[in-house]
């Protein structure tokens, strides 16, 4: 794997992927967080928009394992005056550094920069088109929750989820509409009309079963429903529901909630709390949000690590007993 730049992957590729992230999960119960695994490395985390938890996952993941990490963003970048994305690639790329994480609101950017710089991009999340790193520590938590300790080598055979929501405006669910299915898992999307892809010639949607009734989907006991955050700033000129249409036809209530069973409720951040679901959805037992977090930063550093890491860096990798090898 020379980039990581869509979801799109064979099944060996992504759970080889998660079992790395099962290596790199252990270290996170550690007092010190470190491995030696990318020192010497420098990766650039270059964000044109803005972001919490993917971006200070990355950050963290490089840190673990030893790389330098440097932050630039838009705001305070020559792209902020009027700089192109591959003067920006190629000027980063002269000061020798070793890999790019990249965020930008144009879709197929880092696809382009993979394709300036020569060196691995890291697609973390571009416009409407995907964000791969998401959908795999979505598969790693959801993986984790139904088989816990036993999960490496394991997919997500016969597992059904919903993605709820604004699937048409969401990198998050294109990437697990291509991540998800390649795993094993059966994906229905679920939304307003105005939200769900335009359909396929045999009706589907990016492959997959579409359905506009949340609560026909929640009447069949799906095995994990994917809420996703309603993203208003990508709707101009588009027919949408109300915020109050939304909530009755596709919000995830406290009376949802409790005809869903013990689903696992997922979300990939940040949440609109009372929009997309309810406090009691987003905080109770079944949520599966903070873990989702947790897994972010374990999914990018094998990702890191993957790309990075040379030849000899298997000696520090972590074992499956916690050690180093």
């Amino acid at each position: 794997m020379k980039h990581l730049l869509t979801a799109a992957m064979p099944r060996d590729e992504a759970i080889g992927l998660l079992d790395l992230a099962e290596d790199m999960h252990q270290i996170q119960d550690r007092e010190l967080k470190k491995l030696p695994a990318l020192r010497g490395r420098t990766v650039v985390n270059l964000f044109f928009e803005d972001s919490t938890r993917t971006r200070s996952s990355f950050e963290i993941a490089g840190k673990w394992l030893s790389a330098d990490v440097i932050n630039v963003s838009g705001k305070g970048s020559s792209a902020s005056k009027g700089e192109s994305l591959r003067d920006t690639g190629l000027t980063i790329a002269a000061m020798g550094v070793d890999g790019v994480v990249v965020r930008s609101g144009a879709s197929g950017a880092p696809a382009l920069l993979a394709d300036w710089i020569g060196k691995p991009v890291i697609n973390a999340g571009d416009g409407t088109h995907e964000h791969p790193t998401q959908a795999l520590l979505d598969a790693f938590a959801l993986r984790r929750r139904i088989h816990g300790r036993a999960a490496r080598g394991k997919g997500l055979d016969g597992v059904r989820i919903a993605i709820v929501g604004d699937i048409a405006h969401s990198r998050v669910a294109r990437s697990n509409a291509l991540l998800l299915p390649a795993l094993g898992a059966e994906v229905t999307l679920v939304g307003p009309a105005a939200f769900l892809p335009v359909p396929a010639a045999d009706g589907t949607r990016l492959g997959l079963r579409a359905e506009t009734s949340l609560d026909a989907v929640i009447d069949e006991r799906p095995d994990a429903l994917m809420l996703l955050r309603v993203q208003l700033e990508r709707q101009a000129g588009k027919v949408a529901p109300s915020v109050g249409e939304y909530i009755t036809g596709w919000s995830l209530t406290d009376e949802r909630l409790a005809r869903l069973g013990d689903a696992a409720i997922m979300h990939p951040g940040p949440m609109n709390r009372g929009l997309e679901l309810s406090s009691r959805a987003a905080d109770g037992d079944a949520s599966t949000v903070l873990a989702q977090v947790t897994a972010g930063v374990s999914v990018r550093m094998a990702v890191l690590y993957s790309l990075l890491a040379s030849d000899h860096a298997a000696d520090h990798r972590p074992a499956n007993d916690g050690g180093l090898r």
